[in-house]
Parts: structure tokens; sequence; C-alpha cells
């Protein structure tokens, strides 16, 4: 077997790859984007395989299960938030089934590193019933996906892998297997089980249903479930999920006697080797990335008689954030380690800022001053770099909740009164969720202003391609139905400012629906022409 070091994210890219993919789709997210890169490296421009971007996570879902339809290998990947826009398909896929083999990869993101919520996607795997593959290492990330495409096609179902930002940032040696060949020819996939329609539905999922005990017997006899009894006279039992269970095994050797150690994989979970734990200790010690998620099965409502259960619900471990080795290890009863102590020195602070020269800075800069004078005017922001103008020294946003949330709020802010109501956006999150709330706004004609922040690339998450930018999304939005006489272009330069603070104040003092558009390339991707 050939090692080769690899992200988290390239382990289950190059497992995809080596489980003979035909076609894999992503929008852009930090910790998921690597994956995507790297097929897209390996595609020979898609010689061997099909690698895209596409406009959101709905539509790549959409594709891989078109993908799977015809009878091929798919795999879709995104961060967490990612799976909140596709739910909609992912759900009903566990319905449909899968043909040819499907493998949803989402990356979570314990911490916020870079993300505005921390929600655990193991629920979505319970909600939809389908299995779920939670890797302890790269090792794992990489034959957990090769496992995941031929289990998929063996149950009919597609199934998920759970990632968290350490794993999928992090490089490790990864052994790697001889690859297989794609899935030759193309078996449809049977078309009255594809049709949702709810006489379709209902036998469909009284078929999910049935297969849940294949899943369970799955996870009883799974390789990536292990469990280890205690030594003697050691009474405490520990439950790790995913890559909870490596940083236990970092610090296990620094107890007196080893507990007993039940390591997780997979969802759903496999009980007989979790009662055969519960039978042989009288404290359970549950360890897991995310959400107190396996903490509250085992619990349940009235906890189990005779036994002592902790973890992040009773505050054994933080019920938010990263864990961390230490962390386990405090949750252990053992000592903390400390770190050298840097005494009365004082780091600077690093607070992220928009870089030097990008164009933002300018659009703030002059849709600041052109709001000045207005007592009950908002701006309702987006997400992506121009988030940062929250900060100082702009201070120009007053939201961000949600990919194309901008224009929704400013058009309901619009309507409960706000003046002006102005929506920051970019171009590629337009794309990827501002025409629908725009084409409300248009059928309205909501007094709202929208900027539109063109700055051709994806760039807070690596300069990706953006699917909504220069002279096509002019022609978009007069399609839309937006007035062409209030569709307005500035090129934000500082030499441009006065010029452009008049022209943001002309279309706030208009009384209908007017949309600016800031275009000027993102200073990094222009540096690297």
């Amino acid at each position: 077997m050939e090692k080769v070091v690899l992200l988290g994210d390239e382990a289950v890219a190059l497992g995809a790859i080596h489980s003979g993919l035909t076609a894999a789709y992503s929008y852009p997210g930090t910790p998921a984007s690597e994956i995507m890169e790297f097929l897209i490296r390996q595609s020979a421009g898609g010689k061997n395989f099909v690698a895209k971007w596409c406009v959101n996570e709905k539509v790549a879902m959409e594709e891989a299960l078109g993908v799977s339809f015809a009878g091929q290998r798919a795999m879709v990947s995104f961060k967490h938030v990612g799976l909140n826009v596709a739910a909609d398909p992912f759900i009903n896929a566990a319905i449909t089934g899968a043909n040819g083999g499907l493998v949803i990869v989402t990356a979570d993101d314990p911490g916020f590193h870079s993300s505005q919520n921390e929600q655990d996607n193991r629920f979505y795997a319970d909600f939809a019933r389908v299995l779920c593959f939670e890797p302890s290492s790269h090792q794992e990330a990489y034959d957990q996906t090769r496992e995941a495409f031929d289990l998929s096609e063996k149950l009919g179902l597609p199934v998920m892998i759970r990632l968290v930002t350490r794993l999928a940032h992090s490089r490790a040696p990864v052994e790697v297997r001889e690859p297989r060949g794609k899935n030759q020819g193309f078996k449809y996939g049977y078309g009255p089980d594809w049709t949702l329609l709810p006489a379709n539905a209902r036998r469909r999922y009284g078929d999910l249903l049935q297969k849940q005990k294949d899943l369970q017997a799955y996870a009883e006899q799974c390789r990536f479930n292990q469990f280890f009894p205690p030594e003697p006279g050691q009474r405490l039992g520990v439950v790790a999920t995913g890559l909870a269970a490596s940083y236990f095994r970092e610090v296990a050797n620094r107890l007196e006697t080893r507990p007993a150690f039940l390591k997780i994989s997979t969802y759903p979970f496999p009980q007989k080797k979790l009662l055969e734990l519960i039978e042989q200790v009288d404290e359970i010690l549950v360890m897991e990335e995310g959400y107190p998620f396996l903490e509250r099965f085992i619990r349940g409502v009235a906890g189990l008689p005779g036994k002592v259960i902790k973890g992040k619900m009773d505050g054994t471990l933080p019920a938010s954030g990263e864990l961390k080795p230490e962390i386990v290890a405090r949750g252990l009863g053992l000592p903390v380690r400390n770190g050298v102590s840097l005494g009365d020195f004082k780091l600077p602070a690093r607070p992220p800022q928009l870089c030097p020269g990008c164009p933002h800075a300018d659009t703030f800069k002059a849709l600041n001053e052109a709001l000045q004078g207005y007592e009950r005017g908002n701006v309702f922001s987006d997400i992506g770099c121009y988030t940062l103008g929250a900060l100082p020294p702009y201070r120009a946003i007053q939201s961000c909740v949600c990919m194309g949330a901008s224009v929704s709020m400013a058009k309901g802010g619009a309507e409960a009164g706000v003046y002006p109501s102005v929506a920051v956006i970019g171009d590629s999150t337009f794309a990827h969720s501002g025409i629908t709330p725009l084409l409300d706004a248009v059928y309205s004609q909501t007094d709202m202003t929208v900027v539109i922040l063109d700055n051709s690339t994806v760039a807070m998450t690596g300069a990706q391609p953006s699917l909504g930018t220069g002279e096509p999304l002019d022609k978009m939005l007069v399609g839309l139905g937006v007035s062409p006489e209030h569709i307005r272009v500035i090129t934000p330069l500082p030499r441009n400012h006065q010029l452009n603070v008049g022209l943001i104040q002309e279309e706030l003092a208009y009384h209908g629906l007017s949309v600016v558009i800031a275009r000027r390339e993102c200073i990094q991707i222009l540096g690297n022409k």
C-alpha cells in the first residue's frame, strides 16, 4: 500500500476517486472547500470524472442525485450549514433511494471558526433515517468514504460522512488501496421509486423503515465501531465518537488503569456494544464533537438507574466549542498540562479585516456617507468578506444571518417602515440565494436598495469561480424585472468616492426598488493573474 500525506478533506476526496467516482458537486464553504479543490485538480479538466462548483448546495445535491439515478457514483460536499440549503433533496433522497452510490459529505464547524453556528449534522442523518459515518482519523476518512459508496449501493440509500474542522484541515499519512473502476453502463433507477407522488412516497417510506434493521445490523458488526473492556478494578466507561476517540486515545496512557472504551463511528450506533459497556461500569463519560447527540440517547428521560452519566449535559465537558486533548484529560480527572507562561508579555490583537485595497472598503465608505442624515436607515448584510464591514473602521452593516437573508430582511424591514432599507450582498451569494428574494421585491416593488458587491469571485473561501458576475449579472437583473434606469454600476475606487456617494444617494432617494452594482475585481485574484 502506498502512503500519502493528506488533509482530512483530501482523504475523503481521494477515497471517492478510488471508489470509481463519476461526478462530484459542491458549493464553497470552510471547512469543506478543499474536498472539491482536490477533486478539480485530479479530474484533469473532466477527463477522469466530473468535478464542479455549483450555484448552491441544493443544486449540488440534486445534480448528484441525477448521477445516482443514472446508476453512476456521485458525491456532494459542503460545510454544515450547506446541508440546510440542501435539506429538501437530501431528506427526499432517502425515500427515492440511491441507484448508483451516493455519498453526502458535511463538514461541521465546532467552535464557529468560520461559521454563524456550530450545528451538528448527525441530527440530519437521524432525521432522514440514513447511515452516517464519523471518522476519527485521516485513515478512516479515506476508508469510510470507500465503504460508504459500496454500502450506498448495497442498501440502496444515500450515505452521509460527517467531518469536523480539526480533521478536515489537519494532515496525516494515509495508506491508499487499489482504485476500483467506475460503474459500467447506465442502469436507470426504477421510475415509480423516483417519482414521489404520495402513493409512491408512502410505499418508498415503508421500504426505508424496513431498511432500518439493516442499518442497525451493519452498525453492530462494523469494523469502525470497537469495544475494549475495562482493566481490572476500573469502573469507568468512556464512549467516544469520531475525532473525540482519537483525543481519548492520546491521553488514555496517563491513566493508571484503562477504562472500558467504546469507539463509535456510525449512526445508527452499535446498541449491543453500548449495552455491553454499560453492564461493566458504574460511571459513563460521553465524549463527542458537537452537540450531546449520543449522550441524549444514553441518558434517555430517566437516565440509567445506578449509573452516573457524564458529558456535555452536566458540564463535565464544555457544551460548545471544539474538544481538545487537554479538555478530554480534564474530563477524565487528569491534571491539566499548562503551556509556557508569557508573563506580562501581551500579544497584539489581530482582528479580521478587509485586505488592503479591497473594493468593499471603498464601497462601504461611500455607502456610509450616502446614508448620513437618514435617522431610520439600515443596512442588512449577507455572508462573505464584506461581513467584515460590521467591524471598525466601517461599522457599515447591522445584520448577517444566512445566505441571501440580506435581500429578504431588507424587504421585510422596508415593509415595517425602515427607510432607506439597504441590502448588501456579494455576487456569488446573490446567485446562491439572492435571486429569489429579489424577485419577491420586484413583484412588490418594494422601496429598498440592493447593493451587489461584484468582485468576480467567491473571495471569502479561496477565490472559487462566481456564477453571477459581470455582464450576465446585469442581464439577469433586467430579466428579473428590475427597472434598467435603476440598475446602476459604480467602480469602487478612492478617486470615484464623491461620484459613487452621489449615485448611491440618488437611488436611496428613489421610492421603489433599485440595485447598485459595485464592480471591481478582488485584489487577491487580480494579484494572482
